[in-house]
């Protein structure tokens, strides 16, 4: 099993940057591909971004240009970098491992284990 553990979130204003990291316990992220996702009150768990194994990324169209997903360099982590945040990124931001196919990154049912999340607030 895989513990994971997101840090980095906080409250920001329009135009800000935060960057956001994920990393696990008790494992390493070298046989799983590792995914963004965030869910914001009343709405259902969204894609946000990916890097597979073979460090190819794939970003949602909303954060395309924005939000960079990259492994830590010499660390076991996977970093978020948002920039030019807006206030509809508000929501809490989840890192999840997994093994889906290219065509299911983007599905949350995917992925395997989840951690906890971390608030991202933008205030305008």
């Amino acid at each position: 099993q895989v513990q994971l553990v997101e840090s980095g979130g906080g409250l920001v204003q329009t135009g800000d940057s935060l960057r956001l990291s994920c990393t696990p316990s008790g494992s390493t992220f070298s046989t799983y591909d590792v995914g963004w996702f965030r869910q914001a009150p009343g709405q259902e768990r969204e894609f946000v971004a990916a890097i597979r194994r073979t460090s190819h990324t794939v970003y949602a169209d909303s954060v395309k240009g924005r939000f960079s997903i990259s492994r830590g360099i010499g660390k076991n982590t996977v970093d978020l970098q948002m920039d030019t945040l807006k206030p509809e990124d508000t929501a809490v931001y989840f890192c999840a491992v997994g093994r889906p196919v290219l065509s299911a990154i983007r599905d949350p049912s995917m992925y395997y284990y989840w951690g906890q999340g971390t608030q991202v607030t933008v205030s305008s």
